[in-house]
């Protein structure tokens, strides 16, 4: 009992001790910024290269780590002084707190967790104060270099795929589950033609390389090769949409949708025939790409295999057999005889076809769940993105490990790259699109805010390096396309 009573007085001395000291810290802080007040206004009045909103947000914001630090620093001195007090009381005692035995090596070894208790508090507070900070200066530079400047409104379910022709006239191509393609004047967001042939859902579309044709696969098991010829409607003045809410991550439901019953491509000309339809796959047909010259193509399969066709014939060139699950996509090289395909079994895989006489294959393992899609840029590199929210870059020359990790926070879908500029622009599960750089340096964000930017999952991207209008299109599961103007050489100096 005596102990016990010994135990309060001693607490109360403490709490008391640390009341008045925290008062004293109060004071001591109030005296601070009654001295600090003076130089800062001075400071305000000062002149400056910076606009006065940017001086005005900064000011703020480094208000904000002062008070951060401030409070933490009363948290630290607070909690050592909790430290020293139980040290005193141990030592006096010679017993631990509820009646434990607490020996030298025992007490040392507590004071030392707590210390790094407080250690680690101090990071996670820091790092996720800077964090805030960091994140709101990249969201004013994402709205000063990426700017939505039309909408392709026009599909009645969610859009799978976006393409961008490679020959005169350039169109907008767009692969959707509405068991449709649509082909759309990039200047002014008009359906130019539609086309039908398939009887299940459009899960890719590809533009031949020097011809007015396109390659579509569906899950009706085909792939449709289709000619169509567009007359370019005269451009008119765009609507000024550069101009986004602050809300910049207010969450959007269903009924927030843009109202899609009414088809806007019904009045635009149908084509309902293919000019060649592949078969030869037993499931459905998720992607398929032309090989450089245009006179093969491949296609990628649920059914666990891609197949090389020659396009003229019709006829099963090469059957490519080795995945152990689903198929998720298929890229070709821009200059080269390359196909690569990605599955769902966490691989993807390179697919040589320059020796005509036979055709090898190099495995890539790396992720840790399915590699949603894969992409050769120039040279000898290839880009791929996975539902493990990672996105790695790979020497073909070197298979063992990536050169470069990025890492998100959402699944990724269909990636593409500017190979101009080696941009890389990673759609994601959770509606963002972000921009980075080939070593994995984030370049920026697309807005997203409940007037602009997609409202559903982002399924695809796609660059368009000479397009002077548009620079980057997304497609999404709110049945929408989006092109985006970047500014590229902002973004490369933002870097």
């Amino acid at each position: 009992m005596p102990t016990e009573s010994g135990s309060c007085s001693t607490s109360r001395q403490a709490k008391q001790k640390r009341k008045s000291h925290s008062l004293s810290i109060r004071r001591t802080n109030s005296s601070e910024q009654e001295r600090t007040g003076l130089p800062r206004d001075m400071l305000e009045g000062q002149d400056s290269k910076l606009p006065s909103s940017v001086r005005s947000t900064l000011l703020e914001l480094f208000g904000q780590i002062e008070r951060e630090f401030e409070n933490l620093y009363i948290e630290n001195l607070e909690l050592r002084r909790e430290i020293d007090t139980l040290n005193e009381r141990l030592a006096a005692e010679g017993q631990a707190i509820d009646g434990a035995e607490l020996s030298k090596g025992q007490l040392k070894t507590k004071a030392s967790h707590s210390t790094s208790q407080l250690s680690q508090k101090l990071k996670t507070t820091y790092k996720a104060s800077t964090s805030k900070i960091v994140s709101s200066f990249k969201t004013t530079t994402s709205r000063a270099v990426c700017q939505l400047v039309k909408e392709y409104i026009g599909h009645r379910d969610g859009i799978w795929d976006v393409s961008v022709a490679r020959t005169q006239p350039v169109v907008l191509g767009t692969a959707s589950a509405d068991h449709t393609a649509l082909l759309w004047s990039i200047e002014t967001g008009r359906s130019l033609v539609k086309y039908t042939g398939h009887v299940g859902s459009v899960n890719s579309i590809k533009f031949h390389p020097s011809e007015q044709l396109a390659l579509t696969a569906s899950g009706d098991q085909t792939a449709h090769i289709w000619r169509y010829a567009v007359q370019l409607p005269t451009p008119q003045p765009a609507a000024d949409t550069s101009q986004v809410s602050g809300e910049d991550e207010v969450e959007c439901s269903d009924k927030d949708e843009p109202d899609l019953d009414g088809d806007a491509s019904s009045d635009c000309p149908t084509i309902r025939v293919p000019l060649t339809c592949l078969k030869s796959h037993q499931g459905v047909v998720i992607a398929a790409d032309w090989l450089v010259g245009g006179k093969q193509a491949v296609t990628a399969s649920w059914d666990r295999t891609a197949n090389l066709y020659d396009v003229e014939t019709s006829e099963l060139v090469h059957s490519l057999t080795g995945h152990d699950q689903e198929l998720t996509h298929c890229c070709t090289h821009p200059t080269q005889r390359l196909v690569v395909t990605s599955s769902r079994d966490t691989t993807f895989r390179l697919w040589d076809f320059r020796d005509p006489s036979i055709h090898s294959v190099n495995v890539f393992q790396g992720h840790t769940d399915t590699v949603t899609s894969a992409v050769f840029t120039v040279g000898d590199n290839v880009v791929s993105g996975s539902d493990d929210r990672t996105v790695k870059v790979w020497d073909l020359k070197n298979m063992r490990s990536p050169i470069a990790t990025i890492r998100t926070d959402s699944a990724i879908n269909r990636i593409n790259v500017c190979v101009g500029q080696k941009i890389i622009a990673l759609p994601h599960d959770n509606r963002q699109v972000r921009l980075f750089d080939m070593s994995g340096v984030r370049l920026a964000r697309l807005p997203r805010s409940s007037r602009q930017g997609h409202r559903r999952m982002v399924c695809c991207s796609a660059w368009s390096e000479d397009h002077p209008t548009c620079n980057l299109f997304t497609c999404g599961f709110d049945r929408q396309a989006i092109g985006w103007n970047i500014n590229i050489p902002a973004l490369l100096q933002e870097k």
